[in-house]
C-alpha cells in the first residue's frame, strides 16, 4: 500500500490493486473530487496522514474520516458517522454498524454540498472531541440453525458466550447469509471446531 503522502497518494494512487501507478488507477478517476474534498478537510482542525493506503484525518491521534474512491464514486468515509443523523450519509453494507459514506460522483456534487459537508465533518470532530460513541445493539438475530445447536450442546453455548461479541457477530453474518436451511446447518458445522477454540470465524 502506497503511505508515503496524500500527495503520493494523488499522483500514483492508493497502491492497493495492480492498477497502482496506472491511469486506470481510480484515484486518478476521481480525482478532481478527492481535491475538493481535501480542500475541505485542510480547511479544518484535522490532522492528514496516510493510513491503509488511504488519505485519513485525525483528532488527536484518534482517526475521524478517511478519504478515499470506488469504482463508482469518491467517497468521505466517517468512522463513526452512525452517530450522526444526516440523509446524505450512508451505509457502506447491510451489516454496517458504526462507519458511514458520503458518496461524490462528480465536482458539482461536492459544490452543491459543500455546506452539508462541512456541517458533517464538523460534527464528527465535535463528536470524538466530546467522547460521542455511537450506540449500537449487542443483541444478537442468531440463526435458527445456530441457535438450536447451541440449546442441544451445552459445552457448544458455553464457547460460544465466551466469544468476544464481534466474532460472535462475524458467526451471525456467515451462518445467517445462507438462503437455505441446509447450507446454514452445514455452516454451523463447519463452524464448531473455531467457536470451540475461541476464534472467530475469519482466524486462522
Amino acid at each position: 500500500m502506497n503511505n508515503t503522502s496524500v500527495e503520493s497518494y494523488l499522483a500514483e494512487g492508493c497502491g492497493r490493486c495492480d492498477k497502482f501507478q496506472t491511469p486506470e488507477c481510480k484515484v486518478h478517476t476521481w480525482q478532481e473530487e478527492l481535491l475538493a474534498l481535501r480542500g475541505i478537510l485542510q480547511d479544518t482542525e484535522l490532522e492528514e496522514n496516510m493510513k491503509w493506503g488511504q488519505p485519513t484525518y485525525s483528532l488527536d491521534g484518534k482517526n475521524v474520516l478517511m478519504m478515499s474512491t470506488l469504482l463508482d464514486c469518491a467517497t468521505l468515509n466517517i468512522f463513526k458517522g452512525a452517530a450522526i443523523d444526516h440523509d446524505l450519509l450512508e451505509k457502506p453494507g447491510p451489516n454496517s454498524r458504526y462507519a458511514r459514506y458520503l458518496k461524490f460522483r462528480s465536482i458539482e456534487e461536492v459544490e452543491s454540498q459543500r455546506d452539508a459537508i462541512v456541517s458533517i465533518v464538523n460534527t464528527a470532530i465535535a463528536n470524538e472531541r466530546n467522547g460521542v460513541e455511537v450506540e449500537v445493539s449487542d443483541e444478537l438475530d442468531l440463526p435458527a440453525e445456530l441457535t438450536d445447536r447451541l440449546a442441544a450442546e451445552p459445552e457448544l453455548a458455553e464457547a460460544f458466550e465466551a466469544l468476544t461479541p464481534g466474532r460472535k457477530r462475524g458467526y451471525m453474518i456467515h451462518i445467517g447469509g445462507a438462503k437455505q436451511s441446509d447450507t446454514r446447518a452445514r455452516r454451523v458445522e463447519k463452524c464448531i471446531p473455531k467457536i470451540m477454540e475461541g476464534k472467530g470465524y475469519n482466524e486462522r
